[in-house]
């Protein structure tokens, strides 16, 4: 079963991907042209961006199962790419080798989405969808980080709940930002990217942490050690998700 931390881990990722330096700044402008073509543009914008992160995330979580690699070994490659990621966070200078080596993607998703009207609701939801193509490379490592930590459950299911909650992570914040004014949400920009480089060094920590707990088996023993000492209906409840 997946746990509730990793569930808000993955949804901290998904918050986080949306302050990254080549996604924030057109973010204004994205807002602005789904506003003017609907009252909910911004919520059929942020559908199509949680479908598409979390369709991207289960697809490419699930590689380990379709290579037919045994579950123990794949959850320690997870858990090395957790490490990597956390490290990458740290530095903004890998983020932007990560975007430049993985920019063939978001140029391939530019191409497709410049082939759709916009001018409705459902081209809302198509940006939306092609954005999360097109934004993966720039926000790789939080979405790589959500990946790692969804491939740790077991099932679809668990797969597509860890993936949901991070689009869900990256869409809510879309449809809050969609209720500024333009003119508000330039002022704040520098506040959030402030905000972003500072979250995005914490969540790198976290990663780290989690990636080496699970690599030296720690995790399962402090896992133990919390549902022991835990109250009844904290079991229950972390237990059935």
């Amino acid at each position: 079963m997946v746990s509730i931390s990793t569930i808000a881990l993955s949804f901290i990722a998904g918050v986080l991907s949306l302050l990254s330096p080549c996604v924030l700044p057109i973010i204004p402008i994205l807002l602005a042209s789904a506003i003017s073509t609907h009252r909910f543009g911004p919520f059929a914008l942020a559908a199509g961006l949680t479908l598409s992160f979390t369709v991207i995330g289960v697809a490419l979580a699930s590689f380990g199962t379709v290579l037919g690699i045994e579950p123990d070994i794949f959850r320690k490659i997870m858990a090395g790419l957790l490490v990597v990621f956390g490290i990458i966070l740290l530095f903004p200078l890998l983020q932007s080798k990560f975007a430049n080596a993985t920019s063939g993607v978001s140029g391939s998703g530019q191409n497709l989405l410049n082939r759709f009207s916009t001018d409705s609701l459902f081209g809302q939801f198509i940006i939306g969808i092609f954005l999360g193509v097109i934004w993966s490379p720039c926000v790789g490592p939080t979405l790589g980080a959500a990946m790692a930590l969804a491939s740790q459950g077991e099932g679809f299911l668990n797969l597509a709940t860890v993936m949901f909650s991070f689009g869900l992570g990256a869409g809510i914040p879309l449809i809050l930002l969609g209720k500024l004014s333009q003119q508000s949400l330039q002022k704040i920009r520098n506040k959030l990217f402030k905000a972003g480089d500072i979250g995005k060094k914490i969540f790198g920590v976290l990663l780290l942490i989690s990636g080496l707990l699970i690599l030296t088996g720690t995790d399962k023993l402090m896992e133990a050690r919390i549902l022991d000492a835990a109250p009844e209906w904290w079991v229950k409840l972390s237990t059935s998700i």
